[in-house]
Protein backbone atom coordinates (compact mmCIF):
# COMPACT_ATOMS: atom_id res chain seq x y z
CA UNK A 1 0.00 0.00 0.00
CA UNK A 2 0.85 3.81 -0.56
CA UNK A 3 -0.70 6.89 0.05
CA UNK A 4 -2.59 7.40 -2.93
CA UNK A 5 -3.09 11.65 -2.51
CA UNK A 6 -0.27 14.27 -1.53
CA UNK A 7 -2.15 17.16 -0.86
CA UNK A 8 -0.36 20.57 -0.59
CA UNK A 9 -2.40 23.23 2.16
CA UNK A 10 -1.03 26.77 2.61
CA UNK A 11 -2.43 28.63 5.82
CA UNK A 12 -0.88 31.67 7.98
CA UNK A 13 -0.65 29.83 11.39
CA UNK A 14 -0.62 25.95 11.97
CA UNK A 15 -1.31 24.73 15.34
CA UNK A 16 0.08 21.21 15.53
CA UNK A 17 -1.96 19.65 18.88
CA UNK A 18 -5.68 20.48 19.83
CA UNK A 19 -5.34 20.19 23.13
CA UNK A 20 -5.82 22.98 25.90
CA UNK A 21 -2.60 25.09 24.89
CA UNK A 22 -3.36 24.69 20.87
CA UNK A 23 -7.34 25.31 21.36
CA UNK A 24 -6.33 28.63 23.85
CA UNK A 25 -4.00 29.68 20.86
CA UNK A 26 -6.63 29.32 18.20
CA UNK A 27 -8.95 31.73 20.24
CA UNK A 28 -6.50 34.10 20.61
CA UNK A 29 -5.34 34.59 17.62
CA UNK A 30 -9.21 34.89 16.50
CA UNK A 31 -9.65 37.54 18.55
CA UNK A 32 -6.37 39.61 17.84
CA UNK A 33 -5.74 39.44 14.05
CA UNK A 34 -7.12 38.04 11.00
CA UNK A 35 -4.37 35.39 10.21
CA UNK A 36 -5.67 32.44 8.72
CA UNK A 37 -5.82 29.42 11.63
CA UNK A 38 -5.30 25.40 10.84
CA UNK A 39 -4.99 23.43 14.04
CA UNK A 40 -4.20 19.56 13.45
CA UNK A 41 -4.97 17.12 16.04
CA UNK A 42 -4.06 13.48 15.55
CA UNK A 43 -7.42 12.42 18.12
CA UNK A 44 -10.38 14.29 18.04
CA UNK A 45 -10.46 17.80 19.88
CA UNK A 46 -13.37 17.32 22.40
CA UNK A 47 -11.81 14.68 23.70
CA UNK A 48 -8.03 14.98 23.25
CA UNK A 49 -4.79 15.80 25.40
CA UNK A 50 -4.40 15.44 29.37
CA UNK A 51 -8.06 17.10 29.79
CA UNK A 52 -9.17 14.55 27.66
CA UNK A 53 -11.34 12.54 31.12
CA UNK A 54 -11.68 16.09 32.58
CA UNK A 55 -10.66 17.12 35.86
CA UNK A 56 -12.01 19.03 39.05
CA UNK A 57 -9.80 21.45 40.03
CA UNK A 58 -7.71 24.17 38.37
CA UNK A 59 -4.20 23.67 40.13
CA UNK A 60 -2.70 26.93 39.28
CA UNK A 61 -4.38 29.64 40.28
CA UNK A 62 -4.05 33.24 42.26
CA UNK A 63 -6.39 32.83 45.08
CA UNK A 64 -7.45 35.99 46.99
CA UNK A 65 -4.71 37.14 49.02
CA UNK A 66 -2.37 36.10 47.27
CA UNK A 67 0.21 37.74 44.00
CA UNK A 68 1.45 35.91 40.67
CA UNK A 69 5.06 36.66 42.42
CA UNK A 70 3.92 34.40 45.17
CA UNK A 71 3.46 31.76 42.26
CA UNK A 72 6.82 31.82 41.05
CA UNK A 73 8.61 31.55 44.41
CA UNK A 74 6.45 28.37 44.97
CA UNK A 75 7.60 27.19 41.59
CA UNK A 76 11.07 28.17 42.15
CA UNK A 77 11.73 26.23 44.98
CA UNK A 78 9.96 23.31 44.16
CA UNK A 79 12.17 23.08 41.13
CA UNK A 80 15.66 24.01 43.53
CA UNK A 81 15.64 27.09 41.36
CA UNK A 82 16.09 25.28 38.06
CA UNK A 83 13.21 27.01 36.30
CA UNK A 84 13.27 30.56 33.88
CA UNK A 85 12.38 33.58 35.72
CA UNK A 86 10.42 35.38 32.98
CA UNK A 87 8.26 32.59 31.96
CA UNK A 88 6.81 31.87 35.49
CA UNK A 89 5.91 35.16 35.93
CA UNK A 90 4.50 36.16 32.64
CA UNK A 91 2.14 32.79 32.65
CA UNK A 92 1.48 33.45 36.58
CA UNK A 93 0.12 37.05 35.88
CA UNK A 94 -1.91 35.60 33.34
CA UNK A 95 -3.35 32.32 35.22
CA UNK A 96 -6.63 33.86 36.45
CA UNK A 97 -7.67 35.88 33.35
CA UNK A 98 -7.76 32.51 31.40
CA UNK A 99 -9.85 31.10 33.84
CA UNK A 100 -12.67 34.05 33.44
CA UNK A 101 -12.76 33.49 29.95
CA UNK A 102 -12.97 29.27 30.83
CA UNK A 103 -15.86 30.73 33.17
CA UNK A 104 -17.84 32.56 30.45
CA UNK A 105 -17.57 30.12 28.19
CA UNK A 106 -19.77 27.80 30.26
CA UNK A 107 -17.09 26.21 32.89
CA UNK A 108 -18.66 25.45 36.49
CA UNK A 109 -16.18 27.13 39.30
CA UNK A 110 -17.60 26.01 43.15
CA UNK A 111 -17.91 29.52 44.67
CA UNK A 112 -18.67 29.68 48.22
CA UNK A 113 -21.99 31.77 50.14
CA UNK A 114 -20.34 34.58 49.39
CA UNK A 115 -20.44 34.32 45.86
CA UNK A 116 -16.41 33.70 45.60
CA UNK A 117 -14.06 30.52 44.05
CA UNK A 118 -13.75 27.84 46.65
CA UNK A 119 -9.79 27.70 46.94
CA UNK A 120 -7.98 24.48 47.81
CA UNK A 121 -4.51 24.99 49.16
CA UNK A 122 -3.10 28.16 48.54
CA UNK A 123 -3.03 28.20 44.65
CA UNK A 124 -6.21 25.70 43.56
CA UNK A 125 -9.88 26.40 42.75
CA UNK A 126 -12.34 23.87 42.57
CA UNK A 127 -14.39 23.44 39.19
CA UNK A 128 -17.05 20.82 37.90
CA UNK A 129 -14.37 20.30 35.20
CA UNK A 130 -15.57 16.82 33.64
CA UNK A 131 -16.41 18.94 30.42
CA UNK A 132 -14.02 21.34 30.99
CA UNK A 133 -12.03 20.31 27.10
CA UNK A 134 -15.73 19.84 24.96
CA UNK A 135 -16.44 23.74 26.37
CA UNK A 136 -12.64 24.75 25.51
CA UNK A 137 -13.21 22.45 22.06
CA UNK A 138 -16.85 23.72 21.09
CA UNK A 139 -15.76 27.08 21.02
CA UNK A 140 -12.70 26.66 18.51
CA UNK A 141 -14.95 24.78 16.81
CA UNK A 142 -17.30 27.54 15.99
CA UNK A 143 -14.13 29.92 14.87
CA UNK A 144 -15.10 31.60 11.19
CA UNK A 145 -11.49 31.77 10.73
CA UNK A 146 -9.99 28.51 11.58
CA UNK A 147 -10.23 25.46 10.42
CA UNK A 148 -9.65 22.38 12.32
CA UNK A 149 -8.23 18.60 10.82
CA UNK A 150 -8.47 15.53 12.83
CA UNK A 151 -7.35 12.06 13.02
CA UNK A 152 -4.27 13.63 11.18
CA UNK A 153 -0.39 12.84 12.82
CA UNK A 154 2.30 15.25 12.07
CA UNK A 155 6.18 14.00 11.59
CA UNK A 156 8.24 16.75 10.82
CA UNK A 157 9.10 20.20 10.56
CA UNK A 158 10.20 22.10 7.37
CA UNK A 159 13.13 24.16 8.14
CA UNK A 160 15.34 26.44 5.97
CA UNK A 161 17.47 28.65 7.32
CA UNK A 162 17.15 28.38 10.86
CA UNK A 163 13.45 29.27 10.43
CA UNK A 164 9.91 27.10 10.45
CA UNK A 165 8.00 26.78 6.95
CA UNK A 166 5.47 24.18 7.92
CA UNK A 167 5.42 20.41 8.85
CA UNK A 168 4.27 16.82 7.18
CA UNK A 169 1.70 14.82 8.20
CA UNK A 170 -0.67 11.82 7.26
CA UNK A 171 -3.99 11.39 7.80
CA UNK A 172 -5.38 8.44 9.80
CA UNK A 173 -8.93 8.04 8.32
CA UNK A 174 -7.97 8.89 4.96
CA UNK A 175 -5.36 7.61 2.49
CA UNK A 176 -3.52 11.18 2.75
CA UNK A 177 -0.28 12.53 3.19
CA UNK A 178 -0.24 16.13 3.67
CA UNK A 179 2.81 19.09 3.18
CA UNK A 180 1.28 22.17 5.78
CA UNK A 181 3.22 25.36 4.79
CA UNK A 182 2.66 27.96 7.15
CA UNK A 183 5.09 31.37 7.98
CA UNK A 184 4.09 30.45 11.70
CA UNK A 185 3.62 27.56 13.79
CA UNK A 186 2.61 26.87 17.38
CA UNK A 187 4.15 23.54 18.81
CA UNK A 188 1.09 22.22 21.47
CA UNK A 189 1.41 18.51 21.52
CA UNK A 190 1.90 17.86 25.02
CA UNK A 191 4.58 15.71 26.81
CA UNK A 192 6.29 12.65 26.66
CA UNK A 193 4.81 9.04 28.21
CA UNK A 194 5.60 5.35 27.66
CA UNK A 195 9.16 5.84 27.26
CA UNK A 196 10.03 3.77 30.23
CA UNK A 197 8.52 0.47 31.93
CA UNK A 198 4.65 1.54 33.17
CA UNK A 199 3.47 0.27 36.67
CA UNK A 200 1.22 -2.09 34.90
CA UNK A 201 2.94 -3.97 32.43
CA UNK A 202 0.82 -5.50 29.32
CA UNK A 203 -2.35 -5.04 28.93
CA UNK A 204 -2.61 -1.88 31.21
CA UNK A 205 0.49 -0.51 30.28
CA UNK A 206 -1.37 2.36 29.31
CA UNK A 207 -3.24 2.88 33.00
CA UNK A 208 -0.57 5.55 33.80
CA UNK A 209 -1.00 8.69 35.38
CA UNK A 210 -0.10 10.85 31.73
CA UNK A 211 -1.96 10.73 28.81
CA UNK A 212 -0.74 7.44 26.40
CA UNK A 213 -1.07 9.03 23.46
CA UNK A 214 1.65 12.28 24.05
CA UNK A 215 4.28 10.59 22.74
CA UNK A 216 6.89 13.28 22.59
CA UNK A 217 5.92 14.14 18.85
CA UNK A 218 6.51 17.87 19.34
CA UNK A 219 9.95 16.92 21.23
CA UNK A 220 11.50 14.63 19.02
CA UNK A 221 10.49 16.88 15.76
CA UNK A 222 12.36 19.80 17.31
CA UNK A 223 15.23 17.71 18.42
CA UNK A 224 15.25 16.54 14.64
CA UNK A 225 14.85 19.98 13.05
CA UNK A 226 17.68 21.13 15.53
CA UNK A 227 15.96 22.97 17.93
CA UNK A 228 17.44 23.49 21.24
CA UNK A 229 16.06 21.66 24.75
CA UNK A 230 16.16 22.66 28.03
CA UNK A 231 16.26 19.99 31.48
CA UNK A 232 15.00 16.98 30.05
CA UNK A 233 17.07 15.69 33.13
CA UNK A 234 14.37 16.89 35.54
CA UNK A 235 11.87 13.91 34.78
CA UNK A 236 8.69 14.46 36.17
CA UNK A 237 7.64 11.03 38.73
CA UNK A 238 4.23 11.03 39.96
CA UNK A 239 2.88 10.06 43.35
CA UNK A 240 -0.01 8.11 42.95
CA UNK A 241 -2.48 5.72 44.45
CA UNK A 242 -0.83 1.75 44.12
CA UNK A 243 -2.63 -0.12 41.16
CA UNK A 244 -4.78 2.96 40.24
CA UNK A 245 -2.60 5.59 39.60
CA UNK A 246 -5.05 7.70 40.35
CA UNK A 247 -3.78 10.82 41.85
CA UNK A 248 -3.29 12.22 45.35
CA UNK A 249 -3.22 15.49 45.59
CA UNK A 250 -7.11 15.46 46.21
CA UNK A 251 -6.90 13.46 49.16
CA UNK A 252 -3.52 15.01 50.85
CA UNK A 253 -5.27 18.70 50.05
CA UNK A 254 -8.77 17.77 50.70
CA UNK A 255 -8.39 15.79 53.60
CA UNK A 256 -5.09 17.00 54.64
CA UNK A 257 -3.64 13.53 55.14
CA UNK A 258 -0.41 12.96 55.74
CA UNK A 259 2.19 10.49 54.02
CA UNK A 260 3.42 7.29 56.64
CA UNK A 261 5.03 4.42 56.51
CA UNK A 262 3.89 0.85 57.51
CA UNK A 263 4.29 1.52 61.09
CA UNK A 264 2.45 4.47 60.95
CA UNK A 265 5.14 6.99 61.01
CA UNK A 266 4.59 10.51 59.35
CA UNK A 267 7.65 10.67 57.05
CA UNK A 268 6.86 13.65 54.70
CA UNK A 269 8.39 15.94 56.69
CA UNK A 270 11.67 13.83 57.06
CA UNK A 271 12.87 14.15 53.43
CA UNK A 272 10.91 17.91 52.81
CA UNK A 273 7.75 18.54 50.86
CA UNK A 274 8.86 19.84 47.40
CA UNK A 275 7.03 17.78 44.50
CA UNK A 276 10.58 15.26 44.11
CA UNK A 277 10.86 14.76 47.82
CA UNK A 278 7.36 13.41 48.38
CA UNK A 279 8.25 10.83 45.74
CA UNK A 280 11.72 10.04 47.35
CA UNK A 281 10.78 9.88 50.90
CA UNK A 282 8.38 7.18 50.05
CA UNK A 283 11.04 5.30 47.78
CA UNK A 284 13.33 5.81 51.05
CA UNK A 285 11.39 4.67 52.99
CA UNK A 286 10.51 1.26 50.79
CA UNK A 287 14.30 0.41 50.77
CA UNK A 288 15.02 0.90 54.09
CA UNK A 289 11.95 -1.60 55.10
CA UNK A 290 9.24 0.68 56.34
CA UNK A 291 7.21 0.29 53.04
CA UNK A 292 4.50 -0.11 52.14
CA UNK A 293 3.68 3.89 52.47
CA UNK A 294 0.39 5.34 52.48
CA UNK A 295 -2.00 8.38 52.42
CA UNK A 296 -3.45 8.52 56.29
CA UNK A 297 -6.74 8.59 55.71
CA UNK A 298 -8.11 6.09 58.45
CA UNK A 299 -10.52 7.98 60.99
CA UNK A 300 -11.81 10.65 58.37
CA UNK A 301 -15.08 12.00 58.61
CA UNK A 302 -18.00 10.18 56.78
CA UNK A 303 -18.57 13.15 55.00
CA UNK A 304 -15.15 13.71 54.02
CA UNK A 305 -15.28 9.93 52.84
CA UNK A 306 -17.91 10.50 50.68
CA UNK A 307 -16.43 13.71 49.06
CA UNK A 308 -13.86 11.48 48.37
CA UNK A 309 -15.52 8.56 46.44
CA UNK A 310 -17.61 11.38 44.58
CA UNK A 311 -14.12 13.51 43.36
CA UNK A 312 -12.65 9.90 42.31
CA UNK A 313 -15.68 9.22 40.64
CA UNK A 314 -15.55 12.01 38.62
CA UNK A 315 -11.47 11.98 38.25
CA UNK A 316 -10.54 8.58 38.58
CA UNK A 317 -13.16 6.17 38.62
CA UNK A 318 -10.85 3.37 39.12
CA UNK A 319 -10.13 4.30 42.50
CA UNK A 320 -13.67 4.53 43.52
CA UNK A 321 -14.23 1.09 42.30
CA UNK A 322 -11.15 -0.03 44.24
CA UNK A 323 -12.61 0.90 47.47
CA UNK A 324 -16.14 -0.06 46.76
CA UNK A 325 -14.99 -3.84 45.96
CA UNK A 326 -13.40 -3.94 48.92
CA UNK A 327 -15.40 -2.89 50.54
CA UNK A 328 -13.74 -0.56 52.38
CA UNK A 329 -13.23 3.38 51.66
CA UNK A 330 -10.45 6.03 52.49
CA UNK A 331 -12.20 6.34 56.04
CA UNK A 332 -11.83 2.37 56.81
CA UNK A 333 -8.15 2.30 55.30
CA UNK A 334 -5.12 4.13 54.66
CA UNK A 335 -4.64 5.03 51.05
CA UNK A 336 -1.51 2.63 49.92
CA UNK A 337 0.87 5.00 47.65
CA UNK A 338 3.89 4.75 44.89
CA UNK A 339 5.80 6.35 41.89
CA UNK A 340 5.07 6.35 39.24
CA UNK A 341 6.93 5.62 35.64
CA UNK A 342 9.41 9.11 34.83
CA UNK A 343 7.77 11.25 32.08
CA UNK A 344 9.39 13.88 30.28
CA UNK A 345 6.35 16.48 31.04
CA UNK A 346 6.97 20.05 30.93
CA UNK A 347 3.73 21.18 32.65
CA UNK A 348 5.03 19.63 35.66
CA UNK A 349 9.05 20.27 35.11
CA UNK A 350 10.80 22.67 33.49
CA UNK A 351 11.84 20.36 30.44
CA UNK A 352 10.92 20.82 27.24
CA UNK A 353 11.75 24.14 24.27
CA UNK A 354 14.34 26.15 24.93
CA UNK A 355 12.34 29.35 24.13
CA UNK A 356 12.29 32.97 24.76
CA UNK A 357 9.83 35.39 27.13
CA UNK A 358 7.41 35.19 23.55
CA UNK A 359 7.56 31.31 23.83
CA UNK A 360 9.60 31.53 20.76
CA UNK A 361 11.90 28.35 20.21
CA UNK A 362 15.50 28.90 18.74
CA UNK A 363 13.93 28.35 15.31
CA UNK A 364 11.98 31.67 14.10
CA UNK A 365 8.45 31.52 14.16
CA UNK A 366 8.30 28.08 15.79
CA UNK A 367 6.38 28.82 18.83
CA UNK A 368 5.70 26.12 22.26
CA UNK A 369 3.31 26.25 24.25
CA UNK A 370 1.50 23.68 27.30
CA UNK A 371 3.79 20.64 28.59
CA UNK A 372 6.26 20.92 25.34
CA UNK A 373 7.84 23.96 26.31
CA UNK A 374 10.63 24.19 28.75
CA UNK A 375 11.85 26.56 31.58
CA UNK A 376 8.35 27.03 33.49
CA UNK A 377 6.82 23.99 35.83
CA UNK A 378 3.38 23.73 37.29
CA UNK A 379 1.39 25.22 34.55
CA UNK A 380 -1.08 22.45 34.82
CA UNK A 381 -4.52 23.71 33.12
CA UNK A 382 -4.35 27.13 33.63
CA UNK A 383 -0.51 28.10 32.86
CA UNK A 384 -1.01 25.98 29.57
CA UNK A 385 -4.00 28.11 28.48
CA UNK A 386 -1.63 31.30 29.55
CA UNK A 387 0.81 29.42 27.01
CA UNK A 388 -1.15 29.49 24.48
CA UNK A 389 -2.38 32.78 24.68
CA UNK A 390 1.32 34.04 24.75
CA UNK A 391 2.17 32.90 21.77
CA UNK A 392 -0.55 33.97 19.55
CA UNK A 393 -0.70 37.17 20.92
CA UNK A 394 3.46 37.01 19.64
CA UNK A 395 2.68 35.50 16.42
CA UNK A 396 -0.57 38.20 16.30
CA UNK A 397 1.83 41.48 16.32
CA UNK A 398 4.21 39.53 14.16
CA UNK A 399 1.53 38.99 11.75
CA UNK A 400 -0.12 42.27 11.91
CA UNK A 401 3.05 43.90 11.38
CA UNK A 402 4.20 42.16 8.13
CA UNK A 403 0.56 42.84 6.32
CA UNK A 404 1.23 46.23 7.33
CA UNK A 405 4.31 46.36 5.49
CA UNK A 406 3.45 44.50 2.65
CA UNK A 407 0.20 45.50 2.05
CA UNK A 408 -1.45 45.12 -1.65
CA UNK A 409 -2.94 41.96 -3.26
CA UNK A 410 -1.19 39.69 -5.76
CA UNK A 411 -2.39 36.27 -7.92
CA UNK A 412 -2.08 33.11 -6.19
CA UNK A 413 -1.75 30.76 -8.75
CA UNK A 414 -2.41 27.73 -6.15
CA UNK A 415 -5.53 28.99 -5.54
CA UNK A 416 -6.38 30.70 -9.08
CA UNK A 417 -7.29 34.07 -6.86
CA UNK A 418 -5.68 36.93 -5.19
CA UNK A 419 -4.14 36.92 -1.72
CA UNK A 420 -2.14 39.54 0.71
CA UNK A 421 0.84 40.19 -0.65
CA UNK A 422 2.13 39.11 2.97
CA UNK A 423 0.15 36.01 2.88
CA UNK A 424 1.84 35.17 -0.57
CA UNK A 425 5.83 36.17 0.02
CA UNK A 426 5.45 33.63 3.13
CA UNK A 427 4.03 30.65 1.46
CA UNK A 428 6.32 30.51 -1.20
CA UNK A 429 8.00 27.48 -1.46
CA UNK A 430 11.45 26.93 -2.22
CA UNK A 431 12.94 24.21 -3.70
CA UNK A 432 15.03 22.90 -0.82
CA UNK A 433 11.76 22.63 1.23
CA UNK A 434 9.79 21.13 -0.99
CA UNK A 435 12.40 18.29 -1.08
CA UNK A 436 12.35 18.42 2.34
CA UNK A 437 8.82 17.48 2.27
CA UNK A 438 9.06 14.77 -0.38
CA UNK A 439 11.88 13.08 1.31
CA UNK A 440 9.56 12.22 4.37
CA UNK A 441 6.69 11.68 2.25
CA UNK A 442 8.70 8.92 0.76
CA UNK A 443 9.38 7.49 3.91
CA UNK A 444 5.78 6.84 4.95
CA UNK A 445 5.48 4.76 1.53
CA UNK A 446 8.84 3.28 2.55
CA UNK A 447 7.09 1.84 5.92
CA UNK A 448 3.87 0.95 3.64
CA UNK A 449 5.73 -0.91 1.15
CA UNK A 450 8.65 -2.86 2.96
CA UNK A 451 9.48 -6.17 4.33
CA UNK A 452 8.05 -6.97 7.31
CA UNK A 453 11.26 -7.08 9.48
CA UNK A 454 11.23 -10.72 12.22
CA UNK A 455 10.09 -8.16 15.37
CA UNK A 456 6.87 -5.93 15.70
CA UNK A 457 6.65 -2.33 16.83
CA UNK A 458 5.13 -3.31 19.84
CA UNK A 459 8.21 -5.49 20.90
CA UNK A 460 10.92 -2.79 20.23
CA UNK A 461 8.48 -0.41 22.31
CA UNK A 462 8.32 -2.97 25.01
CA UNK A 463 12.42 -3.07 24.61
CA UNK A 464 12.87 0.29 25.01
CA UNK A 465 10.64 0.95 27.85
CA UNK A 466 12.85 -1.78 29.71
CA UNK A 467 16.40 -0.33 28.66
CA UNK A 468 15.31 3.16 30.00
CA UNK A 469 13.98 1.13 33.30
CA UNK A 470 16.88 -0.66 33.97
CA UNK A 471 19.70 1.55 32.86
CA UNK A 472 18.06 5.45 32.88
CA UNK A 473 16.98 5.64 36.15
CA UNK A 474 13.03 3.78 35.80
CA UNK A 475 10.82 2.13 38.51
CA UNK A 476 12.74 -1.18 38.51
CA UNK A 477 16.00 0.81 39.49
CA UNK A 478 14.18 2.57 41.82
CA UNK A 479 15.12 5.72 39.98
CA UNK A 480 18.93 5.31 40.40
CA UNK A 481 21.48 5.61 37.82
CA UNK A 482 24.98 6.29 37.15
CA UNK A 483 27.52 6.36 34.06
CA UNK A 484 28.08 3.33 32.98
CA UNK A 485 23.80 2.49 33.02
CA UNK A 486 23.45 5.10 30.68
CA UNK A 487 26.11 4.22 28.30
CA UNK A 488 24.69 1.18 28.03
CA UNK A 489 20.95 2.56 27.43
CA UNK A 490 22.55 4.80 24.85
CA UNK A 491 23.62 2.09 23.29
CA UNK A 492 20.51 0.05 23.37
CA UNK A 493 18.05 3.18 22.46
CA UNK A 494 20.77 3.66 18.98
CA UNK A 495 20.10 0.06 18.40
CA UNK A 496 16.56 0.19 18.26
CA UNK A 497 16.64 3.62 16.27
CA UNK A 498 18.12 1.59 13.46
CA UNK A 499 15.41 -1.39 14.09
CA UNK A 500 12.71 0.99 14.11
CA UNK A 501 13.70 2.28 10.36
CA UNK A 502 12.79 -1.81 9.29
CA UNK A 503 9.61 -1.83 10.45
CA UNK A 504 6.59 -2.77 8.04
CA UNK A 505 3.10 -0.75 8.74
CA UNK A 506 -0.12 -3.04 7.37
CA UNK A 507 -2.10 0.08 7.69
CA UNK A 508 -2.48 3.93 8.67
CA UNK A 509 -2.51 2.82 12.19
CA UNK A 510 0.22 0.57 11.87
CA UNK A 511 2.20 3.79 10.02
CA UNK A 512 1.13 5.75 13.18
CA UNK A 513 2.63 3.44 16.07
CA UNK A 514 6.05 3.48 14.14
CA UNK A 515 5.96 7.01 13.94
CA UNK A 516 5.37 7.21 17.81
CA UNK A 517 7.78 4.73 18.46
CA UNK A 518 10.49 6.61 17.01
CA UNK A 519 9.26 9.55 18.51
CA UNK A 520 9.52 8.04 21.54
CA UNK A 521 13.17 7.10 20.86
CA UNK A 522 13.97 10.37 20.07
CA UNK A 523 13.52 11.84 23.06
CA UNK A 524 14.64 8.89 25.12
CA UNK A 525 18.26 9.57 23.32
CA UNK A 526 18.15 12.90 24.54
CA UNK A 527 16.91 12.07 28.06
CA UNK A 528 19.66 9.95 28.71
CA UNK A 529 22.18 13.20 27.06
CA UNK A 530 20.65 14.94 30.12
CA UNK A 531 20.71 12.79 32.83
CA UNK A 532 24.61 12.16 32.14
CA UNK A 533 25.16 15.89 31.56
CA UNK A 534 23.88 17.15 35.15
CA UNK A 535 26.69 15.78 37.67
CA UNK A 536 24.65 16.37 40.66
CA UNK A 537 21.28 15.36 42.39
CA UNK A 538 19.53 18.33 42.40
CA UNK A 539 15.71 16.38 42.68
CA UNK A 540 15.75 13.39 44.52
CA UNK A 541 13.97 10.93 42.42
CA UNK A 542 13.55 13.02 39.46
CA UNK A 543 17.49 12.62 38.86
CA UNK A 544 18.86 10.09 40.85
CA UNK A 545 22.57 10.13 39.50
CA UNK A 546 24.42 7.82 42.25
CA UNK A 547 28.09 9.11 40.58
CA UNK A 548 27.34 12.75 41.70
CA UNK A 549 24.53 11.99 44.69
CA UNK A 550 25.33 15.44 46.53
CA UNK A 551 24.05 18.67 45.46
CA UNK A 552 26.45 21.45 43.63
CA UNK A 553 26.31 25.13 43.28
CA UNK A 554 27.94 24.72 39.65
CA UNK A 555 25.50 23.18 38.35
CA UNK A 556 22.91 25.82 39.51
CA UNK A 557 22.08 26.35 35.78
CA UNK A 558 20.43 25.17 32.87
CA UNK A 559 21.45 22.19 30.54
CA UNK A 560 20.45 22.27 27.40
CA UNK A 561 21.03 20.58 24.14
CA UNK A 562 20.93 20.44 20.59
CA UNK A 563 21.36 17.75 18.01
CA UNK A 564 24.00 17.67 15.58
CA UNK A 565 24.81 15.26 13.06
CA UNK A 566 27.97 14.15 15.71
CA UNK A 567 25.39 13.51 18.43
CA UNK A 568 23.79 15.61 21.25
CA UNK A 569 25.91 18.56 21.58
CA UNK A 570 25.11 19.98 25.72
CA UNK A 571 25.12 23.56 26.65
CA UNK A 572 25.58 25.06 29.68
CA UNK A 573 23.46 28.44 29.97
CA UNK A 574 23.38 30.71 33.34
CA UNK A 575 19.93 31.06 35.08
CA UNK A 576 17.45 33.79 33.69
CA UNK A 577 16.42 35.80 36.51
CA UNK A 578 15.25 39.14 34.52
CA UNK A 579 11.43 39.82 33.44
CA UNK A 580 12.36 39.39 29.68
CA UNK A 581 14.64 37.06 27.69
CA UNK A 582 15.72 37.16 23.89
CA UNK A 583 17.58 34.09 21.93
CA UNK A 584 21.06 35.31 21.20
CA UNK A 585 23.40 33.56 18.46
CA UNK A 586 26.60 32.23 20.60
CA UNK A 587 24.76 32.91 24.14
CA UNK A 588 25.27 29.25 25.25
CA UNK A 589 28.63 28.26 26.78
CA UNK A 590 29.32 24.89 25.48
CA UNK A 591 30.55 22.60 27.90
CA UNK A 592 31.35 18.68 27.21
CA UNK A 593 30.55 17.53 23.94
CA UNK A 594 28.52 15.32 21.89
CA UNK A 595 27.06 12.42 24.45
Amino acid sequence: MKFEKRERIETDVLIIGGGTAGCYAALTLQKESNAKVLIVEKAAIRRSGCLAAGVNALNAYIVKGRKPQDYVDYATKDAAGIVRHDLLLTMSERLNGVTKVLEDLGLVILKDENGEYMARGNRNIKINGENIKPILADAVLQLPNTTVMEHVIMTDYLVENGEIKGAVGFSLRNNVAYEIYAPYVICATGGAAGLYRPNNPGFSRHKMWYSPFNTGAGYAMGIKAGAEMTTFEMRFIALRCKDTIAPTGTIAQGVGAKQVNADGEVYETKYGLTTSQRVYGTVKETLDGHGPCYLATEGITSEQNMDLLKAYLNMAPGQTLKWLESGEGPQQQNVEIEGTEPYIVGGHTASGYWVDTKRETTIRNLFAAGDVAGGCPQKYVTGALAEGEIAALAIAERWQNEQGANAGTVNNVATGGKVNAARAAANTVSTTVAAQAKTYLDAYDTFLTGEAPLYTTEQLEEAMQRAMDSYAGGIGSYYRFNGKQLAKAKARIEELIGMAEQLKAENLHDLLFIYELKERLVVCLTLIAHLGARKETRWHSFAENRDYPETSDEWLCYVNSVATDKGIEIRQRPLVTSDSYEHQDGAAVSKGGAL
